[in-house]
């Protein structure tokens, strides 16, 4: 048993005991009275709820705006293209002059490579399997 619930049993005792001695006549002043104390509990639950909820609501809201968005990456991907052609200029002419076709075949595998891993690292669902709108992968 709660401790709260002990509080309100006490008091529906003592609302008892207070009509017993007081008579009928009191009975219903009695009863508003325990009620109201009764609604007062109830109320206080619900206040620290909605404050519990709303607390919550901000912090999800804190986190979620503290968070990057992928619109976020947008120019950082675009720079990184960017950079990678511009350097893939003369990686290719160095590896294609000194290790003719198998150079320039590893140059631009790295280069492909490397804007693989940034594009994952920015988007890890790209290359993932999209989830479905529906429940499962069967059609009933």
């Amino acid at each position: 048993m709660d401790a709260r619930d002990a509080d309100l049993k006490r008091e529906l005792d003592a609302t008892l005991h207070a009509r017993r001695d007081l008579g009928e006549e009191y009975e219903s002043a009695l009863v508003d009275s325990f009620l109201e104390k009764v609604d007062q509990r109830i109320d206080g639950a619900v206040e620290r709820r909605v404050r519990r909820q709303l607390a919550e609501q901000q912090m999800q809201l804190a986190r979620d705006s503290r968070s990057p968005k992928a619109t976020d990456y947008w120019g950082e991907r675009f720079g990184f293209g960017i950079v990678s052609l511009v350097l893939a200029v003369p990686l290719s002419a160095i590896a294609g002059g000194v290790g003719r076709l198998p150079g320039l075949l590893v140059a631009w595998a790295g280069i492909v490579g490397v804007n693989i891993v940034q594009a994952v690292r920015t988007d890890p669902n790209l290359f993932g399997r999209r989830k479905s709108s529906r429940g499962g992968d069967w059609e009933d």
